[in-house]
């Protein structure tokens, strides 16, 4: 026979095991706070962008074909911006101890939905270096795909260069996501050791519990004896057993 656990049996179980609950979500949220505000480093982000697109004769009107041709090119020039072709110069220029594999991992590079506008978009620990990233990796590109994809220099143009703000922010960490975060999979881990431990449990605590194990009717229970008490009531009967005696010698 299935055995089948009841809504009260499971707030039963949480009220049991609330002290434990608690005390692994807090734990959980200490130690995302403490993470987040103390020992991940603040990382700021920087973006540019690029326009790629096919120079054509003076009066002729692009096609449709044209577009597709230019998309399609998009994918190869993401994957150039991020190569070493353009990240030595890079890194070159801006006089970068790092290697071109760890620069190429600062960057992130896609397209703007379905258009030919790429974006460049560079993340480090000091805000005003991912602003010269981002536009060092768009101004070589630009110089360099011209011996690359043997294409012209006017087919690829910058829209939109990187700014240093006045006051920049960082983009990660997020302490008040990592917090709620820590609170959800505290809750989740606390409820799911409770449960763990009351299915570890085999003891048996009360009438219901024996009858449900037993399959069969309790008939009678014998209540907790208190010792306190039963000192008292043997000192009672010994107090009435020497007056009784008392009464009879006299």
């Amino acid at each position: 026979m299935e055995e089948t656990i009841s809504l009260k049996e499971i707030f039963q179980t949480i009220k049991k095991r609330l002290g434990l609950i608690i005390l692994l979500t807090v734990v959980a949220v200490a130690a995302a706070a403490i993470i987040s505000y103390f020992y991940l480093t603040p990382m700021y982000q920087s973006s540019t962008q690029v326009l790629v697109n096919q120079s054509k004769e003076e009066g002729q009107a692009y096609t449709q074909g044209d577009i597709r041709t230019n998309l399609e090119l998009i994918n190869t020039y993401n994957v150039i911006i991020k190569s070493p072709a353009i990240l030595e110069p890079v890194r070159e220029e801006l006089g970068l101890n790092r290697g071109s594999g760890s620069l190429g991992n600062q960057i992130t590079v896609g397209s703007e939905g379905n258009s030919q506008v790429i974006y460049i978009r560079v993340q480090d620990e000091n805000p005003a270096m991912a602003v010269q990233i981002a536009n060092t990796v768009a101004s070589v590109f630009q110089r360099e795909i011209v011996n690359i994809m043997n294409v012209n220099m006017n087919d690829v143009s910058i829209l939109s260069s990187a700014v240093l703000s006045d006051n920049p922010s960082p983009v990660s960490p997020n302490p008040p996501l990592n917090i709620a975060i820590a609170l959800v999979v505290g809750l989740m881990a606390g409820v799911g050791l409770a449960f763990l431990l009351e299915f570890l449990d085999n003891t048996l605590k009360s009438e219901d519990q024996l009858e449900k194990a037993l399959g069969i009717p309790v008939l009678g229970a014998i209540s907790t004896i208190d010792d306190k008490n039963v000192e008292l009531k043997k000192l009672t009967v010994t107090k009435r057993a020497r007056t009784g005696r008392e009464n009879i010698g006299a």
